[in-house]
């Protein structure tokens, strides 16, 4: 069965009322197909010539293995590639195991549904934020049960006069704030969990748009395990139809939500709640929120990462975290590599933090019932990390003594890993799409690679690194002051 669309349009047509459509208008102007189509072709020729390669040189990979073997470090080495390999095949199939015994929750009727407060927080996002607080408003969720709440960090583009554009559309369904300065998006959430009133608290990022169902779905688990701290939402790329990087990066989301977290959600233990869309029991929140609030590292405040954060801790508490496939959400990534790497150095330190923070609870009694499947995990996840450093240097000695047989070699890798993600998109979507699977591990692994040993050794580092404004850019927004409040 095919899953639930995720085209923009396609949500729009189906998801928001007719009325709003021209609203909710994204600008997603289909990348030309013959770029495409050129992309595609040059990336299955690259694999092709590193099978014909490994094929051609396969007396030279021969004697490259026994030379290896036969070294000082190559026995050892040997036996440890071999245990990651064995381990991580099982850990695959332990995945894959779980992965068709998962199922989202149903959503519950009206009268079942908890009280939920909405925070959108804010920050140099422009009309997108209009968008999103309209697409939430539109949800298929009891008015009379929702708050929501807008709070702009201290912009200095025109987000401010966006929220308050909302305002005037949404009257007393919206109550927006202002922080007097850019203090970062934790704090903004902070200020929002503090004015809540709902039972559940829903985090949307202030780029992103739900479909009508989305919160209903997200936050029925609420109502049929009390054991339920947090939900994690199902999220896919909205400008997946502007540039190539979106679209690559949508089959990697598909794979790393609907694959991944529903793994993690068989076992209750989600590791990361995206702050796309996200949902918290409010007692879970408040039990943890001045630890949250104050996190450090390394004795400086953190002011990355509090997704991965805030699921640690409830995490910690006891509480089971679940992941919705069918509470989806659109977001936009990034169009250029300058955007993207940031985003995933920002990702990488947020691990790498957490993932300490983690080892500090997760080998103990932390909640009743079986922990071995979230400790194996852990592990999996842990390795990912810790072995990134070796096989980096590994790969520098490797392209320095033989580099035909190390591009050879990591392109037919590709193909063979890259297959499965193709092939579990192409089962629920695209077949056409889920190519670009390939083609996006191509990108990352020659050009992202040193992604996770540079978050790894700038761990203590700080700092959002996207969304901020060039001095220019600031200086062709109209000055915010000029703009009349109408904040509650």
């Amino acid at each position: 069965m095919k899953s639930e669309t995720i085209t923009s349009e396609q949500l729009y047509d189906s998801g928001l009322n007719v009325t709003h459509n021209k609203q909710y208008s994204i600008n997603n102007n289909q990348t030309t197909s013959a770029v495409g189509i050129a992309i595609l072709i040059a990336t299955f020729l690259l694999m092709m010539t590193g099978g014909f390669l490994v094929y051609k040189f396969q007396s030279d990979f021969d004697q490259f293995h026994i030379d290896r073997i036969n070294s000082t470090w190559g026995y050892p080495f040997l036996i440890l590639t071999t245990a990651l390999f064995l381990f991580k095949a099982g850990v695959f199939l332990y995945k894959s195991f779980l992965y068709f015994k998962y199922k989202p929750i149903e959503s519950v009727s009206d009268e079942l549904l908890p009280t939920v407060t909405i925070i959108v927080p804010a920050y140099n996002e422009g009309k997108l934020v209009w968008n999103t607080l309209l697409s939430l408003a539109d949800s298929d969720y009891p008015e009379q049960k929702m708050q929501i709440l807008a709070i702009d960090d201290g912009s200095k583009d025109d987000t401010w006069y966006w929220i308050q554009q909302a305002k005037i559309q949404l009257g007393d369904r919206l109550s927006i704030y202002q922080q007097p300065q850019n203090k970062g998006k934790r704090h903004a959430l902070y200020r929002g969990f503090k004015l809540g009133t709902g039972d559940v608290f829903v985090t949307v990022d202030s780029d992103s748009i739900v479909k009508k169902d989305t919160l209903r779905n997200l936050v029925s688990p609420f109502v049929n395990n009390e054991k339920c701290g947090a939900v994690a939402g199902n999220v896919h790329v909205l400008n997946n139809k502007k540039a190539m990087l979106p679209k690559m990066l949508n089959v990697s989301f598909v794979m790393s939500f609907e694959f991944v977290r529903s793994v993690e959600s068989v076992l209750g233990s989600v590791f990361c709640t995206p702050g796309a869309l996200a949902a918290y029991r409010k007692t879970s929140v408040f039990a943890c929120l001045e630890e949250w609030i104050n996190q450090t590292f390394m004795g400086e405040p953190s002011d990355i990462g509090e997704d991965r954060a805030m699921t640690n801790m409830i995490l910690k508490q006891g509480y089971q975290v679940l992941f919705q496939r069918n509470s989806i959400v659109l977001t936009n990534v990034p169009e250029g590599y300058t955007g993207l790497y940031k985003m995933f150095i920002r990702w990488g330190r947020s691990n790498v933090r957490e993932n300490l923070m983690m080892a500090k609870y997760v080998f103990k009694n932390f909640r009743t019932g079986s922990k071995v499947g979230t400790r194996l995990l852990y592990l999996d996840q842990t390795a990912k990390i810790i072995m990134s450093v070796p096989f980096l240097l590994f790969m520098f000695f490797f392209i320095a003594i033989h580099p035909l047989l190390f591009f050879s070699s990591t392109l037919v890798s590709i193909f063979v890993i890259s297959s499965f993600s193709a092939f579990f998109y192409a089962k629920k979507y695209s077949f056409s799409e889920s190519m670009w699977a390939y083609s996006y591990s191509v990108f990352y692994s020659f050009s992202l690679f040193w992604i996770t040993p540079y978050a790894i050794i700038t761990a203590h580092k700080k700092g959002w690194l996207t969304r901020g404004l060039s001095e220019k850019k600031v200086e062709e927004y109209v000055n915010l002051e000029q703009y009349s409040s109408v904040a509650k």
